[in-house]
């Protein structure tokens, strides 16, 4: 299903995976979801992300955002090595430049013939953080954080976001305290544009299919939540 694209900017060009619905007939456009990379790069997850996604009818597309580090990262999380690395890449990392990475993405997938004009994302883990400023940074149609890492530390951003950002938090995520959950959810539960939910018992990365701390159920009523939110949003 998937295919690979070259993105371009004013500072290089990187690859994104692309994921395309099946053609239906009497409708010649969809709208896109760009999918935010968690700090292992664009891996089996995320391609299958993008894959559930172009089943549901979305034209998904996954950029390498590690690319200014390292180009075509794909690691897992299943060994001490793996992990080792991805820390080094996360801290690597220029979050600024990623933000404006997945804008670029977006201009680019918008401006396709087959997408309809609306682009959504939707972030993991460091994805999540940028899934956030993506909400509050660019002109994203809808935006949906996963268990974002930092976003306590982001919180002024929320004053100048304009469009729908959809959150999703595990009670008892190890990167991100009690503290951090209470002061994002005190800060940001009136927003007009913010609709979060939160997963009691559930640790960070709850919905990484495979992963350690997976939960099928949760993982299931995250994703409905999700599905439906870009429906609402990008298909009218």
């Amino acid at each position: 299903m998937g295919e690979t694209i070259t993105i371009k900017t004013e500072d290089g060009q990187f690859a994104a995976y692309v994921a395309r619905p099946e053609k239906v007939p009497g409708r010649s456009q969809t709208p896109a979801v760009v999918v935010i990379q968690e700090i292992f790069g664009v891996n089996a997850v995320m391609r299958d992300t993008c894959d559930e996604l172009a089943a549901a009818g979305f034209l998904a597309v996954c950029p390498d955002l590690f690319w200014r580090i390292e180009p075509g990262i794909d690691i897992t999380d299943q060994s001490e090595a793996e992990w080792k690395k991805a820390f080094e890449l996360y801290n690597a990392f220029d979050v600024e430049a990623g933000v404006k990475d997945i804008a670029a993405t977006i201009d680019q997938v918008r401006a396709m013939g087959e997408v309809n004009g609306k682009v959504g994302a939707v972030g993991f883990c460091l994805g999540g953080l940028l899934a956030f400023l993506t909400a509050t940074r660019t002109d994203s149609d809808a935006s949906v954080a996963y268990y974002g890492v930092g976003i306590e530390k982001n919180l002024i951003e929320s004053e100048k976001q304009a469009h729908p950002l959809l959150m999703h938090i595990a009670e008892e995520d190890q990167f991100v305290p009690k503290e951090a959950q209470a002061l994002i959810l005190a800060t940001l539960k009136n927003h007009p544009q913010i609709e979060i939910h939160t997963y009691p018992g559930r640790d960070h990365a709850f919905a990484r299919k495979g992963g350690e701390h997976y939960d099928e159920a949760d993982a299931k009523l995250a994703g409905g939540r999700t599905l439906a939110f870009f429906q609402q949003h990008l298909e009218a």
